[in-house]
């Protein structure tokens, strides 16, 4: 079986403009099959040069490929599940700038370099007072930028039109203006001067983005059946969903260089990616932490088993369309749409997402994710989202950690774990006062909250209502009596 590389497949060659800070699966099945895209549709010539952020990774593996990869696309498209796939070659090659710090600064004096991208976790966007540009090189992400950065102005001494759009990846909020204020801060540190600083903030763009896409990665447990139909060894197939959303905010003049929206690619360009975030925390991850209760205390192991199910499904659509949509400022036609595009995802058939690896920390995430669209439900229609509710009554009976006489394996803060375990041993199931008790005093834990939820009109009755109901009941009973009503 001939290994896959430039001299066993036809590939193209492209003009090195994209610096990419780091190799692994969600890079390359996310930007670098968008850059793949806009070669191919719309000519953007564009060659990515990858940069392994850390002394152990792919750049060697990669590089043995001659930068080619096979990127697998499983999922729900136009109404239907497919499978394709692709090889992707828009990676020229990679710098392991551990090995070869030179080569990695010399990308500096590139005039056709145009663009940075990074996904180098949540942590790689960090300050670190031990990294020095003397370091060969130094250990943080955002330090080895500011090197590349000091280099390109010495290079082209300052030159205007020589700056970089940079286009982190990391998941946290602002990651764009975080990168830039750490940059900014070596800067001082190590006295690179005023005019440098300056170039940083005149000519150089620091975009705020957001990136969605579930990555599922090497498919180690059928590699020998991928590499059957592909006929070549591929060290670095990755497999991603159908769905992919880049939310990027930055002027104008970016949208212009990246012709992303021409090739058909799911990419928004903004001045408020808060809006867009705040979408996807509220439907995606609002509904994930909506279900997990009470679709595994339903009996359902699985988040696509829970759409297939006709009374799981169905609450879960309404908590969705009736509850949490309602709450957010976006065109109709436009909030339908991406909630129906999240419902595709969960009912992927190529991705098995268990509800017991989402519900970690289930009292953080509900507090972060449900909560802000339960206050403003009832803030915008003086009236109670009582699915969203019937959802917060089954975490509290989720957190007594059993179902159907078997322990649940809960996993959260030591000290919700605890409060939960005292207050649930106290409680004798059915007693109805018990009960309400104990439900009163979770809503009105502000450590869990952020505020006493019993201070809301109505809200104490109903999930004690309901935490009683399956308590006795169970929750399918429950459930089922509730979606009939």
């Amino acid at each position: 079986m001939n290994p896959l590389n430039r001299k066993t497949v036809s590939a193209s060659t492209y003009t090195e403009k994209i610096v990419q800070f780091g190799e692994g699966n969600f890079l390359r099945a996310f930007v670098d099959w968008m850059v793949h895209e806009m070669n191919k549709k719309a000519d953007f010539d564009a060659g990515v040069v990858v940069v392994q952020p850390i002394e152990k990774g792919l750049v060697k593996i990669l590089n043995d490929q001659d930068g080619l990869y096979t990127l697998y696309l499983n999922g729900i498209k136009n109404g239907e599940p497919i499978s394709e796939h692709q090889i992707i070659d828009c990676i020229q090659r990679g710098i392991n700038p551990y090995e070869n710090y030179q080569g990695y600064l010399d990308l500096a004096k590139s005039p056709d370099v145009r663009f940075v991208v990074s996904n180098t976790t949540e942590a790689g966007i960090a300050y670190n007072s031990e990294d020095k540009l003397s370091d060969v090189p130094a250990l943080g992400f955002p330090a080895k930028l500011t090197a590349l950065l000091h280099k390109r102005f010495e290079v082209f001494e300052g030159a205007t039109d020589k700056g970089l759009i940079i286009l982190p990846c990391e998941l946290i909020d602002q990651n764009g203006i975080n990168l830039k204020k750490i940059v900014l801060q070596y800067a001082e540190d190590w006295g690179l001067g005023e005019e440098f600083m300056t170039w940083v903030n005149a000519n150089n763009i620091f975009c705020n983005t957001l990136v969605d896409r579930i990555v599922s990665g090497y498919p180690g447990d059928k590699i020998d059946s991928i590499t059957a139909e592909l006929g070549y060894k591929d060290n670095l197939v990755v497999e991603g969903e159908q769905f992919h959303l880049w939310v990027i905010q930055g002027p104008g003049s970016v949208k212009e260089e990246l012709p992303l929206q021409s090739c058909g690619l799911n990419v928004v360009f903004t001045d408020d990616i808060e809006a867009y975030r705040t979408r996807k925390v509220r439907i995606l991850n609002g509904a994930h932490t909506s279900l997990v209760s009470v679709g595994y205390l339903y009996g359902i192991d699985k988040v696509r088993e829970s759409l297939e199910d006709e009374v799981v499904g169905a609450f879960l659509k309404e908590v969705i369309f009736d509850e949490i949509c309602p709450t957010l400022d976006f065109p109709p036609q436009e909030l339908e749409q991406f909630a129906q595009d999240i419902l595709d995802r969960f009912r992927n058939p190529y991705l098995e997402h268990e509800l017991m690896s989402i519900s970690l920390n289930s009292v953080p995430k509900f507090k972060a994710r449900v909560l802000p669209s339960i206050l403003e439900y009832v803030k915008r229609k003086k009236a109670l989202p009582k699915r969203l509710l019937f959802s917060l009554a089954s975490l509290i009976v989720f957190y007594r950690g059993e179902r159907k006489n078997e322990p649940i394996k809960l996993r959260d803060d030591q000290k919700v774990l605890d409060f939960f375990t005292k207050k649930w041993s106290q409680v004798a199931m059915g007693n109805p006062r018990q009960i309400k008790e104990l439900t009163c005093e979770v809503l009105s834990q502000q450590y869990f909250w952020g505020m006493d939820l019993t201070s809301i009109n109505g809200v104490q009755e109903f999930v004690s209502e309901y935490v009683q109901e399956i308590v006795i009941n169970g929750m399918k009973n429950t459930l089922i009596k509730f979606e009939t009503e």
